[in-house]
C-alpha cells in the first residue's frame, strides 16, 4: 500500500507527497496533462518538441543541467500520446534545488530563437533516424494511420510529418506553451525523504505565484467502432518480412482493460508465451515476435508483430498467427495458465514500487486518471481476472472485422 498526501494550490497546481525515510533522496516529477493526442492534425510534434524545449533554459536560468548536476542530481523526460513527464532525482537535502528549476522552466521558459532552432534541428534529426532512414522505421506511422481514421492516435508522439517540427513558428510554438504548461495543467508529484509540511511550503514559495492558465478542456474525436479489415503492402530495403496486426481494444477505463493486458501476457510475455512456443520454437515461422498494447488511456491497440523466417510466406505466418488468436476465443484457458500470469504481473508491480522514481511518476500518473489511490487498486483487478473474463475479452477484441494488417515485404523477397 503506497501511502501519499495530497493538496492544491490557488493556482490549480496538484501537489501529491510519499515520504519515505528509508532514502537519502528524494524525487520531483511533474507531470502536464498534454500529449501527442492534444496537437492541431496540422502542428504535430510539438508536445514532442517541448519535452525537448524545457531543456533549453529558462529566463533566470540558462542552463537547466548545470545548476542540478552541482546538486548531485539528475534528470529525464519522456512524452506520450496522452501526456508529458519530467522528473528529477537528487538528494533530498537538495531538494529546494529541483523546485526553483522546475518553477521556473513552468513560469518563465526562454523562447529564444536560437533555442528553438537548436532543439529543432535535435528533434527533426530523431525523426530521420528512427522513422524514415531505420529499417521498418516508417512501420507504425503507416499502422497508425490505417487503423484509426478519427482520433489523434493517428499519429505518433514524434509528429504526422516532419514538416510539421520544420515549419513550427515561435509564435505556435508559445501558444502551446502557455495552453499547456500552466499550474492547473499539472500535476507534481514529490518522494522520497521528505516532509508534507515542507514540500508545502516550498510548493507554495516556488509555485504558488506561477498564474493559473485557461481551463483545458478536451475534445477529442472518437474512433468509430471498426467493422471491416483494413490491410496494407509495403515494399522496402528491409532484412526480412514482417506481419503487423492490430485489433482495437478498451482504453484504460475500460472494465476489460486488465484481462486484456493478461491477455498480451499469455499470448507474447516471453519464452513460454503461446506464440513464442508454437510459432518460432515449434513451427519455426517467425524469428521474432510479439503481443502487447501501449496502455493509452483512450481505447487503444492490441499488436502482434513479427519477423518471418526467410523462406516463410506471408499468407502462411498470417494464417498460423490467425490460429493461435481463435484458440483464445474458443478454448478456456487453463486456471493455471492465467494464475501465472497474474504472478508475473504481481511481482513486475511490485518490483515497479521498490522505487521512489516509479512511485513518483505511478503516483502522478493515477492521479491524471483520476485518483492516485487507483495505484493501490491494480493488482486486485488482476488478481480478479478469471479463465472466463480473458475468453470473453479475446471474442471482443478479435471479433470479425475488427483487424488492420501490415504487409511489410524486405524487396528481396518474392
Amino acid at each position: 500500500m503506497i501511502q501519499f498526501d495530497r493538496f492544491e494550490l490557488a493556482n490549480g497546481l496538484k501537489v501529491l507527497v510519499h515520504p519515505d525515510t528509508t532514502t537519502p533522496m528524494a524525487v520531483v516529477n511533474i507531470l502536464y496533462n498534454v500529449g501527442a493526442k492534444d496537437e492541431n492534425p496540422e502542428k504535430t510534434g510539438f508536445a514532442h518538441l517541448f519535452e525537448h524545449l524545457m531543456f533549453g533554459g529558462s529566463v533566470n536560468i540558462p542552463e537547466y543541467d548545470e545548476p542540478l548536476q552541482r546538486a548531485g542530481g539528475e534528470n529525464n523526460a519522456y512524452t506520450t500520446n496522452d501526456l508529458t513527464n519530467y522528473y528529477c532525482q537528487l538528494p533530498a537535502e537538495n531538494i529546494e534545488t529541483a523546485f526553483w528549476l522546475e518553477s521556473d522552466r513552468m513560469l518563465s521558459l526562454a523562447f529564444s530563437p536560437k533555442s528553438l532552432e537548436v532543439q529543432r534541428k535535435v528533434v527533426c534529426e530523431e525523426f530521420k533516424e528512427h522513422y524514415i532512414n531505420k529499417p521498418y522505421g516508417d512501420a507504425w506511422h503507416k499502422m497508425r494511420t490505417l487503423a484509426y481514421t478519427k482520433h489523434p492516435y493517428q499519429w505518433m508522439t514524434i509528429g504526422a510529418s516532419l514538416a510539421h517540427v520544420e515549419q513550427a513558428t515561435m509564435e505556435e510554438v508559445k501558444d502551446f506553451f502557455f495552453q499547456f504548461y500552466r499550474p492547473n495543467n499539472a500535476i507534481l508529484v514529490v518522494t522520497g525523504n521528505v516532509k508534507t509540511e515542507d514540500i508545502k511550503i516550498l510548493a507554495e514559495k516556488w509555485f504558488g505565484p506561477i498564474p493559473a492558465g485557461k481551463k483545458y478542456v478536451r475534445n477529442l474525436p472518437e474512433e468509430p467502432k471498426q467493422i471491416k479489415n483494413r490491410s496494407l503492402d509495403i515494399r522496402a530495403d528491409v532484412p526480412m518480412d514482417m506481419l503487423m496486426m492490430t485489433w482495437h481494444m478498451g482504453g484504460r477505463f475500460d472494465a476489460s482493460y486488465h484481462a486484456t493486458d493478461l491477455l498480451t501476457e499469455v499470448l507474447g510475455g516471453g519464452a513460454s508465451s503461446r506464440l513464442y512456443e508454437q510459432l518460432i520454437k515449434v513451427r519455426q515461422l517467425f524469428s521474432s515476435i510479439s503481443c502487447f498494447h501501449f496502455g493509452t488511456i483512450d481505447p487503444g491497440l492490441f499488436v502482434i508483430t513479427g519477423k518471418l523466417v526467410k523462406g516463410i510466406t506471408m499468407s502462411v505466418a498470417e494464417k498460423a498467427v490467425l490460429e493461435e488468436v481463435e484458440k483464445m476465443k474458443l478454448e478456456l484457458l487453463d486456471e493455471k495458465e492465467v494464475q501465472k500470469v497474474i504472478n508475473k504481473t504481481e511481482s513486475m508491480i511490485c518490483f515497479e514500487d521498490m522505487s521512489i522514481m516509479n512511485r513518483a511518476q505511478s503516483l502522478a500518473f493515477y492521479e491524471l486518471l483520476g485518483d492516485a489511490a487507483f495505484m493501490n487498486e491494480e493488482l486486485a483487478k488482476y488478481q480478479a481476472v478469471t479463465p472466463a473474463h480473458i475468453q470473453q475479452t479475446a471474442k471482443t477484441i478479435f471479433a470479425e472485422g475488427n483487424r488492420n494488417t501490415l504487409y511489410y515485404y524486405s524487396n528481396t523477397s518474392a
